[in-house]
């Protein structure tokens, strides 16, 4: 089953996004921070991460910009969801495969995650 690690400190989101994506049948793990995500990715092989940009200890960039330098997670693709911080990832098309701009629809990101993930 396609797992993703859905990496938001505002637990109503990463619980909204969890139901959602659950519905269409992928396994979703969640995290509240990006240091629980890094303790996670030690667990478990998502094929699909999920992040928030602001978030206590560290941002969704420093997240991703973690995960990107470790070779054993390299691969794995990142979204990442922001309010005013996602002209930042746009320009950093290395680390995020698409950037929603909070707020958004729900069924924007399930396509998106469909289109990545699905055959």
């Amino acid at each position: 089953m396609t797992t993703i690690l859905i990496v938001d400190d505002e637990y109503l989101i990463a619980d909204i996004l969890s139901f959602a994506l659950e519905d269409e049948g992928f396994l979703t793990v969640t995290a509240g921070s990006a240091l629980k995500a890094l303790d996670i990715l030690d667990r478990e092989r998502p094929d699909l991460i999920i992040t928030d940009f602001m978030m206590p200890g560290m941002t969704g960039l420093e997240f991703a910009e973690s995960i990107k330098a470790k070779d054993q997670f390299s691969a794995i693709p990142i979204m990442l969801m922001s309010g005013a911080q996602a002209h930042l990832a746009n320009e950093r098309s290395d680390l995020f495969v698409s950037v929603f701009a909070k707020p958004f629809t729900i069924d924007a990101v399930i396509a998106s995650v469909k289109a990545m993930l699905e055959p």
